[in-house]
């Protein structure tokens, strides 16, 4: 592959945006499309090459915006079309490409189609949703359960059916085995693709297409308390059907029909069931996400078997991604703490394939508390106590040390992080070895090595006498660099392939980089770093 022949997705980082909390334009304590337009600058000055912007569509916002109501409409509390449209000429005359969010399993409960559905059993889209008689006796036709809790079904007393929600009842499924459904769904892609959106992440994409029959899903044996109800059963009838393959397929031929275009696929699934989503001759998604580094042992043995087991599983011509967080689990830094966080950094950001950056991860934001009488998502309120609500990874992003962090001049709809005033963007910025400071070198060494966007890589061996560094060999033509990640709090001393003898540091995750002697380096506690083969070696 050389810079030419590579996509944008391939070369490039995917920075998530979670709309409501990235800047508010209007005073609301809202995030909006005038405000990421208004931070277009911060993200070409970071180096991401597109921004991925979770749900702006038309929504009563129970599930905050994966409950649509209208999907080729935006939803006012984010702006207009035209608010849209000017985010979209901004971003590309910057070179930024913007991926929306597409969630085809479910509408919202008051979109026009659910509504027509759930007004008779012989209205024309009826067969739109997934309706089904009470089981014999009564009660909901089988034993799934939803994924924020409670059956996944639901009784409406007007027409005598339950209806099927895989989340709230607010977000009833789709029936993607009516074809009807599947052109419908197939013409908002077209919609978007035809106003110049560059790609789609597509929402729980494994989730579209259930058994046929509705059996019980079997009982999980590895279920245990404080899981989260959704994990008493193995989602086996009610999720990853063989059908929804053909389905992204076709919505691959949609997208490629535009172009150059991208659908990454939300898919939590095992790695030999992710695989079959590139599709025969990879003709499915583009990029199954790859959530493995988010729940991942950070131990360097695990990690170099993880990275080998899924690099191997890759199907002829597909390409890999990773991802360290999201808009649904905990941020890395509070996982791992900043020291760490940071080599988790330097280890998304050189790893074969496409990387995927969370907002406010650039800055290290930690776990952020929400007060009992301020939790806003459902899934908390639903299952208060486990530690499985998404407000602590949705707050706003803080820009500077103004009231309010710079993001709002209203009231925030979330707390802001509690160390705001001093871990903001304006205050990163000025620090040369700050987290953000850090990405910025991370993301510009990568665009300037092919070696690190498009280049093989290969896990290095003999490390046995390091045990708590993960390192491996990134190459591109004659250009090969050394990785060397310690993940302890101890020095760790590697030795170097002949190769890398006389190596030079490129890039430290310390504000200094020691150089190498002639035939091992010394990793101080918590650092990583990236070394390149000199003329001479």
């Amino acid at each position: 592959m050389t810079a030419a022949s590579a996509a944008w997705w391939q070369r490039g980082v995917v920075y998530q945006i979670y709309p409501r909390s990235f800047q508010d334009s209007t005073g609301d304590g809202i995030g909006d499309l005038r405000g990421i337009e208004r931070r277009l600058d911060y993200l070409t000055e970071l180096g991401v090459d597109a921004i991925w912007i979770s749900p702006i569509c038309r929504s009563p916002m129970a599930d905050f915006g994966y409950d649509v109501a209208d999907y080729c409409d935006i939803d006012p509390r984010f702006g207009t079309l035209s608010d849209f449209d000017s985010l979209l000429t901004a971003a590309h005359a910057r070179d930024l490409r913007v991926v929306l969010d597409f969630v085809p399993n479910h509408t919202s409960s008051e979109h026009p189609w659910f509504i027509e559905s759930r007004s008779s059993r012989d209205n024309p889209r009826r067969d739109w949703y997934v309706w089904h008689d009470a089981a014999p006796g009564g009660g909901p036709p089988n034993n799934w359960i939803s994924d924020f809790g409670g059956s996944s079904w639901e009784w409406d007393e007007a027409t005598g059916q339950y209806y099927l929600h895989a989340f709230l009842k607010e977000q009833p499924d789709l029936n993607w085995r009516n074809p009807a459904v599947r052109d419908a769904m197939y013409e908002v892609l077209r919609f978007w693709f035809a106003r110049g959106v560059d790609g789609f992440r597509i929402d729980v994409l494994w989730h579209l297409v259930k058994a046929e029959g509705f059996p019980d899903n079997p009982p999980n044996p590895a279920y245990r308390a404080g899981m989260g109800e959704m994990h008493r059963v193995q989602q086996l009838h009610s999720t990853d059907q063989p059908e929804v393959h053909a389905i992204a397929s076709e919505m691959r031929r949609i997208a490629d029909a535009y172009g150059e275009r991208l659908l990454i696929g939300e898919i939590y699934l095992p790695i030999e069931r992710l695989m079959h989503y590139y599709g025969r001759d990879t003709a499915g998604v583009h990029l199954p996400f790859n959530f493995q580094l988010i729940d991942a042992p950070w131990n360097a043995r695990g990690l170099a078997a993880m990275i080998a087991e899924y690099e191997a599983a890759l199907p002829p011509g597909a390409w890999p991604n990773w991802v360290l967080g999201n808009h649904d689990r905990p941020r890395i830094a509070a996982k791992l703490g900043e020291a760490q966080a940071r080599v988790a950094a330097m280890l998304l950001l050189t790893l074969r394939g496409t990387p995927t950056i969370y907002y406010g991860d650039e800055l290290g934001i930690g776990h952020v508390e929400i007060p009992p009488a301020q939790v806003q998502d459902p899934r908390e309120l639903r299952e208060p106590g486990l530690g499985l609500g998404r407000d602590p990874v949705r707050t706003p992003m803080p820009w500077d040390a103004t009231p309010n962090a710079g993001f709002t001049t209203g009231a925030p709809w979330l707390p802001l992080s509690a160390d705001w005033a001093d871990r903001n963007v304006a205050r990163l910025r000025k620090e040369p070895g700050s987290m953000l400071s850090l990405h910025r070198r991370l993301l510009a060494l990568r665009r300037a090595h092919p070696a690190l966007s498009i280049g093989d890589m290969a896990l290095l061996d003999g490390v046995e006498a390091a045990p708590d560094v993960l390192a491996y060999e990134r190459r591109h033509g004659d250009e090969r660099l050394l990785v060397a990640l310690n993940l302890g709090s101890a020095p760790q001393e590697l030795a170097l392939p002949a190769w890398a003898r006389h190596a030079r540091p490129l890039l430290s995750t310390l504000e200094s980089a020691a150089a190498p002697s002639a035939e091992r380096i010394v990793l101080r506690p918590d650092e990583g770093i990236v070394l390149a083969r000199t003329s001479a070696a």
